[in-house]
């Protein structure tokens, strides 16, 4: 997904500085047809319409049928019937009908990737009173005038209901029916499929596709769409009704990944692989006055590294407002404003105090496109008992197939008795990639030919992905390389370095989510043990294909991953036993707070000295950062806890899984 930088918009996170974390949402790599599977861009997408005014009348009655489907990878080919025994091929056809009745017409469009169907019920009416109600339907196609057509209305003549309990007309029959339809062309240059509609139409839309693809679809409650109004935030408060109310063993909600995006933001997300910034990743430990922030990492060659930022440096203010204290939404929207630029040349002063420094230093930094270096700190650590390999690896993204490939090859010489995968960080990314470390870490005789991850749907998709037609096949340990999107592409088909490990020491935290839970999962289901330092993990083994709807963007979560064993239930993470409560599924290994005193790859860091000190005697340290080692300083000056985790906000597509087609 990553052939090309985005040059126009970025999408940075933001911060609620005097309370919560706001959601973070993020540039994301840029599109590419042979890469993820993304409805928008990828899988063919079938729709049509016909002018209202065509849709019914005597016969013999001639109907121009427009195409507006969405081909994603040419050459399309189309299959028209028009529900009275012909057919048609063409693009855009026209039809006669010569005898009365209501006739349903369907389109097929088929490319390389699959194909997709539209089909409308009872489009066309010919010489008929559908609803005999003495009215012809020529003139009146919704008797009660609430805004669904009466052959979609359980209820045609009665405006205060619009859905019977368990029917569902397919969401095909709704779509693209919007209250403002958008004219011109997406990113792809394709005609947005647009026709009018209303804000009801839309809600049905959303109701019908959820139950249709929702993971858990039978447990929404199925909400009357009038009962909402017609305003934008009515249309997204409808939808977020329309998702499960269980929660987890811990008692969060199931469900936490269900949500709504401007479809034009989206699709240049969909587009980014540089991100406006400093090239410092920022963790925050402290959300409210006294505030504290830390370098968690920083990226090479960036504005951050050229002013001398590194892991463990403390924000006291910027642009002359005090980091810790400031209260005032003026003064909060400045310290998010300079945290998180949103475009390229933002210069803002920052006073920072370096880690071991006891006076602090003002640095101007100034933001710039910077592309994330996903694989770092790639050392061999020696110990009595054999050298230990270190590799920190921070996101799933394309550039990562060759870093990891290339990591990997220089380790796999070295006699490795074992590994440290730092993936505390890592939020996910492309599935592939993780199948590729995995195997790599596990070798052939572990993992090659063996079932990497399953994707599981509703009840109602068991064999078949209902969102590109293909056949349901479990994703396997790749054991080439793919040739993923990246300027440092890789060619596709040279056999993976191995290094054939019947156990793996994977460091984690709070931002360890998705792609690479995957990798701690699968492995699991492999029997390669892994051993878990750190803290729990976020809990998401779900993934979702995101819908364009009338402007808006529709993500609801669709499949389940599962591993060789058919396990992939881990909704509050995996946990490392020894914590005091276990959140998520327990997995062998040390409970360790993140160390902001020292550097990736040290021996003295907390999560990886305790690795060390658990690989030697199976047992966790008592104190695994040093009872010699004096607790950092907070920000105000206060003692704080020497290990702790913060939050360290990255985009939508770097804490999410993305399926790639080969």
């Amino acid at each position: 997904m990553i052939d090309a930088l985005m040059r126009a918009r970025t999408f940075m996170p933001r911060l609620a500085l005097a309370g919560a974390l706001v959601a973070a949402v993020g540039a994301a790599p840029a599109d590419d047809r042979a890469g993820r599977l993304n409805l928008l861009h990828l899988v063919p997408v079938a729709r049509f319409s016909v002018a209202e005014a065509e849709r019914s009348g005597p016969p013999p009655h001639t109907v121009a049928f427009r195409n507006e489907s969405t081909v994603g990878v040419p050459p399309a080919t189309y299959a028209w019937t028009f529900g009275d025994g012909t057919r048609s091929s063409e693009l855009n056809p026209t039809h006669t009908y010569d005898a009365a009745g209501a006739y349903t017409v369907t389109l097929t469009v088929r490319t390389v990737v699959g194909p997709d169907t539209s089909k409308h019920k009872g489009l066309i009416t010919v010489g008929i009173d559908t609803d005999g109600d003495g009215t012809p339907d020529s003139r009146d196609l919704d008797d009660d005038d609430d805004g669904l057509e009466d052959t979609l209305d359980p209820w045609p003549i009665d405006r205060s209901r619009t859905i019977a309990a368990g029917r569902f007309h397919p969401y095909r029959e709704f779509a693209a029916r919007c209250e403002n339809p958008r004219s011109g062309v997406n990113l792809d240059g394709y005609l947005w499929p647009d026709r009018p509609g209303s804000r009801l139409l839309e809600k049905h839309w959303q109701r019908s596709w959820s139950n249709d693809l929702y993971l858990w679809y039978d447990q929404i409650a199925d909400v009357e769409p009038l009962a909402y109004g017609d305003s934008d935030d009515d249309l997204k408060e409808y939808f977020q009704v329309l998702r499960t109310t269980a929660v987890t063993p811990s008692g969060r909600p199931r469900d936490r990944f269900h949500f709504t995006y401007d479809t034009d933001e989206w699709e240049a997300l969909t587009r980014g692989g540089a991100t406006a910034g400093y090239g410092a990743s920022f963790a925050l430990l402290a959300a409210s006055p006294p505030r504290e922030v830390r370098v968690a990492y920083t990226e090479p060659n960036s504005p951050a590294t050229e002013a001398g930022l590194a892991r463990g440096a403390v924000v006291l203010e910027i642009d002359g407002v005090d980091f810790v204290n400031a209260t005032s939404p003026e003064d909060v929207a400045k310290l998010n404003a300079g945290l998180y630029p949103s475009s390229v040349g933002e210069t803002y002063e920052f006073v920072v105090r370096d880690l071991g420094a006891t006076a602090p230093r003002t640095i101007m930094l100034r933001s710039a496109e910077v592309v994330p270096d996903p694989v770092q700190h790639v050392d061999v650590i020696p110990t009595s008992s054999g050298p230990v390999g270190y590799m920190l690896f921070n996101d799933h993204i394309g550039s990562a197939e060759r870093e990891l490939r290339d990591a990997v090859a220089s380790l796999e010489d070295r006699g490795l008795t074992d590994l440290v995968l730092d993936l505390r960080y890592n939020g996910g990314g492309y599935l592939a990639i993780a199948s590729q470390l995995a195997y790599m870490v596990a070798g052939p005789s572990a993992a090659q030919g063996r079932v990497f991850e399953s994707l599981r749907f509703n009840d109602k998709h068991r064999t078949r992905n209902p969102v590109t037609g293909q056949r349901l096949a479990p994703v396997p340990f790749y054991t080439e390389t793919i040739g993923l999107p990246a300027a440092n592409r890789v060619p596709a088909g040279d056999p993976l370095p191995t290094l054939n490990l019947p156990r793996v020491f994977v460091l984690t935290g709070r931002g360890t989510c998705s792609a690479s839970e995957t990798i701690i999962n699968s492995l699991r289901g492999i029997d390669v043990e892994v051993i878990q330092i750190g803290t729990t993990t976020c809990g998401k083994p779900y993934g979702f294909y995101p819908f364009d709807n009338c402007g808006l963007t529709y993500f609801t979560v669709q499949f389940q991953g599962e591993n060789a064993k058919g396990f992939g239930d881990y909704p509050d993470g995996f946990s490392p036993a020894g914590l005091p409560s276990i959140e998520g599924v327990e997995v062998p290994g040390c409970p360790v707070g993140d160390d902001y005193r020292h550097g990736f790859g040290d021996v003295d860091e907390a999560r990886l000295r305790a690795a060390l000190a658990y690989r030697e005697t199976g047992t966790c340290p008592v104190d695994p950062a040093g009872s010699s080692r004096a607790a950092p300083s907070r920000a105000d000056g206060q003692a704080a806890p020497a290990l702790r985790d913060g939050v360290v906000p990255k985009s939508l597509w770097h804490t999410n899984r993305w399926l790639h087609a080969r």
